[in-house]
Order: C-alpha cells, then structure tokens, then sequence
C-alpha cells in the first residue's frame, strides 16, 4: 500500500480557524494519526498574531509576548525546535497616568491588588482619599459572596474602594480585555485572585498569600521571539505541512451539518460551494462564527456563544530617533486609566522592553499605542491620521517629544476581544455541555479559558485530546500521538490571562 493510500485510510479531522489555537490543534491531531485540514477563512493565518517590520524593525501588530510561567506557549516552541530562540523582556517595570502625570506601578500589586501599602503610597497613583481607603479593607468585614458570580468592579471596589478599582485594577484589566469593570467577570479575569479570597476575609491578605506561593518562581515572566510572537503560527504551519497536513487560506465554512458517519463542512461562495467530509471537527474561531456554524446542530452552544460580547482596538506603531527623546523611558511602558479621559490606553516603548530591538537599530526607538476599549467605537471611526494623531500627541505630552515619528503603522482589530463578563464561566460550561453531546466535535479559542496564547494552546490540547479519543474509541487510529508534544486532555484551568494581548506594556501588550 503506498503512502498515499494509508493516508486516505487515516480519519480525516478538519480544524477551522488558522490562528495558534487552531494550528496548535491540528499539530496534535495529525500527530496522533488523524489526516487533518485546517481551513482558515481570511487570506492569512495566525489570527490575532501578526507581525510586520516598520523602519527595518519587526514589531507585532496584535499580541507581542507570552507568559512564560504558564507552560503551553513554551512547550510548543521548543517541541518546533526553537528553545533557544527565545527572547525575554530587558524591563517588566512599568507606569501608570494617574492625576495628569506618569506614576511607578506599585511593587507587590498582583493584578492592581496591592501588597505593599508603603509602595501604594510612594507610587502616588491615588489620591489622599482613595490612599486611606485601601488599608480599611484589612479591617472591613468579609464581602458576602455565595456561589453567584460578581464583576471585578462591585467586589474590589467593596474591599478597596472605587479609586483603587478606577486607578490601578481597570488600567490592568483593560489592556487585557479592553473590557469594563463594571461588567467583567471577577472569577473569570482574575480567577487566581477570585479563588484567593475565598480563603480571607480581606482581599489584601489573600493577594499577599498568592504572592509568597508564587515566590519561588524567579523565572522570566515573559518571552516572544527574535521576529516577533507573530512568527509563532508560520513555524506551526511549517511543521504541520512538513508533517502531512494541509492548510487552506480563503477557505471560509459556511455550514457544519452532522451525517451519519460524521460531518459535512461547506466551504467557499454560495455560487460555487465546496463540499468536505469530515470524521471529526475542531471549531477554533471566534464565539460570533462558532455560534453561526453550531446553529443547526448543536443550538444550545449556539445560543450561549452568541453572548460573549467582543471589544475593538487599535494599535498604532510609531518609530522614533532616539534624539527624539529628551531622556530614554526606564519602564518597559505605562497604562492610562478610563477615568483619565484619553485616547491611548497603553503604551509600549518596545524597544526599551525588547533589548534585541535596540540591538538591531540602536538609534531608533519603536513605540506601539493602543487606543479603544469596550463601548468606545467612537475612537475607532476615526480615519488613520486621526489615530496616528492621537499617539503622536499622547507621546509628545507623556515623554516630551518633540519630533515627529520617521515610521508609522496603524493596526485595527475590529471584534478582537471577547469579554469575559459576569456569568461568564457559567456560559462556558454551557457550551461545553452541549458540544459534549455530539461525537468527535470540539471547540476552542480565545472565548473560553483565557486570551493569552498559552490559554489558547491549553484549549487545543483539550479538543484535540476529545477528538482523538472519539477517533479511538471508533478503531479508527493507527497510532498514537508521535514524539514531541502530547495532547492532554486536563480541561485548562481559566487562569490570569494577564500576558500576550495586544497593549499592556508590562506584559505583553493588547
């Protein structure tokens, strides 16, 4: 038998969607004996990771870093034989624009909870008032709970006050989800923390406890790479053909319908539709078109990913001399709060945060700006000039510049947030029941357990692991899983994606 009739006989799994959660699926598909096919939509995979060179430079466009205490992202690069290719973050210090002027972000803050209350008060990010109210918490009774979710604004804000929740847990926040306090979920976007105060009547004891549990972790908190974290889903991809599989761009499904022996993917125009049989399906897109193609056969996730509400942003990249500089940044870059009433919401001096950006142009400095947040499409309506605008003179009052940038690049991500609002885990478990009732369906991606990309890697290995063992339990595999990474089938647990989004200077930035 040639090698091209074993592999016909192979269960075929089609993945859709062609950012890292789907090509991270597919990579363990194929290696634990399916014939797989990823079918991205648009003219190019990687989702929400991208990058381009601007001035010579490459900066990401989307998501620039990864957390590197968290093992999935780590575990894939160095499964693609790139370990040593790994790049770490030369500062994670970083500021916030709180009462008109640039602030330290307080040491020992886990997630803008603070720790250390001597550090609060040398950072002056809040006011007299809002500074006496934080330590009250210490002493407040406990914050009834029960089992209902809450937002992250009514509970922190009970046990630390409205500025402390305004000024230091929304600017962290709102560079991961570009979300707002009063609506996200608490469990859900600071899950560590959430689960921490269980255990303590005060919300500064159980952050302080987090803190010494974790101290024995002196490791990078970061790390992308030489070309960008938006190199990642190209060596993916690579490795996935170079193993078999196949990768189709301008592939967009239209309709997923159950048969009886599995699934039917239509793809292509409606004028002339593309027709695939298909064992088993991965749904790795967006909550918005995963509620579109579940509609017909499991209606019930349908109705629940028609929930998750997503928010826009842009990033504008600009690239300066670094004459332009009155004095070079020493933080990696700095946040600005909703309660500042400014079009930027972060800024990151990558090339400060980067040493091997600097390395390579050692007179320029490249700046990314995201601007918009959840419910300000206002912002976002502005033409490119307009935007760039804004980041030119959000720099110019912040730093001093007073040159103009020799390079800029406008990125938009219209619907690239999904926000974890209240009832948010509940709505997850929801989805995942339902999907659990139909054999050899699974889904993924950022709308579940986190935005970060190891979140999203953790939620492939968990649908690749349900498919795979869909295909076994119906003699179908050949083999197991080959050398390198193995599919695991731990559900991931919704953790802190406070890490590679697109905009959050001390993390990662979205």
């Amino acid at each position: 038998m040639t090698e091209r009739e074993v592999n016909a006989r192979r269960p075929h799994a089609v993945v859709i969607g062609g950012g890292i959660t789907g090509l991270a699926a597919a990579r363990l598909l194929l290696r634990g004996g399916a014939r797989v096919t990823v079918l991205e939509g648009s003219p190019r995979i990687g989702g929400k990771l991208r990058v381009s060179e601007i001035a010579g430079l490459p900066v990401d466009e989307g998501a620039e870093s990864m957390l590197a205490r968290r093992p999935e992202g780590l575990e894939l690069v160095r499964d693609l034989g790139r370990a040593g290719d790994l790049v770490h973050p030369g500062t994670t210090s970083s500021a916030i624009f709180s009462h008109g002027a640039l602030r330290p972000l307080p040491s020992g803050q886990v997630m803008g909870v603070p720790t250390d209350l001597a550090a609060l008060a040398r950072a002056q990010v809040l006011s007299p008032k809002g500074l006496a109210r934080v330590p009250l918490d210490l002493v407040l009774p406990a914050t009834p709970r029960g089992a209902a979710d809450v937002s992250v604004a009514d509970y922190v804000g009970a046990r630390l006050g409205r500025e402390a929740v305004d000024r230091l847990v929304e600017p962290l926040l709102g560079g991961v989800y570009a979300g707002r306090v009063e609506k996200l979920s608490f469990e859900a976007t600071m899950a560590s923390v959430a689960a921490a105060s269980r255990g303590h009547r005060s919300l500064i004891a159980a952050v302080r406890g987090l803190r010494q549990g974790a101290s024995d972790n002196t490791g990078p908190v970061f790390a992308s790479l030489p070309d960008g974290l938006g190199a990642l889903p190209h060596l993916v991809a690579d490795a996935i053909t170079a193993e078999g599989g196949t990768i189709r761009t301008d592939a967009m499904v239209r309709e997923l319908r159950r048969t009886p022996t599995g699934w039917r993917l239509t793809v292509g125009p409606a004028r002339d539709p593309e027709y695939l049989e298909a064992d088993a399906v991965v749904v790795a897109v967006p909550a918005a078109p995963a509620a579109r193609l579940l509609a017909d056969e499991v209606p019930a996730a349908s109705r629940e990913l028609a929930r998750i509400d997503y928010a826009s942003m842009a990033i504008v990249t600009l690239v300066y001399p670094v004459s332009a500089f009155p004095r070079l940044p020493r933080v990696s870059g700095y946040l600005v709060p909703a309660v500042e009433n400014r079009d930027v919401k972060a800024v990151t001096f990558s090339s400060i945060k980067w040493p091997h950006l600097r390395r390579n142009a050692p007179d320029l400095i490249a700046v990314r700006c995201s601007l918009g947040r959840y419910g300000e499409e206002h912002t976002l309506q502005r033409d490119d000039e307009d935007l760039r605008a804004a980041a030119v003179t959000e720099l110019a009052a912040t730093c001093g510049l007073t040159e103009l940038p020799v390079a800029s690049r406008v990125t938009r991500w219209g619907g690239g947030l999904p926000q974890y609002n209240v009832g948010h885990a509940d709505v997850v478990a929801r989805i995942r029941a339902a999907v659990a009732g139909q054999p050899g369906l699974a889904v993924a991606g950022a709308a579940y357990d986190g935005l970060g990309v190891p979140a999203c890697i953790a939620t492939a290995r968990a649908a690749a692991t349900r498919v795979l063992e869909h295909l076994d339990s119906r003699g179908e595999l050949r083999h197991g899983n080959g050398e390198g990474e193995q599919a695991q089938g731990a559900r991931p647990e919704p953790g802190d994606p406070l890490h590679d989004v697109v905009g959050l200077p001390g993390e990662d930035a979205r």
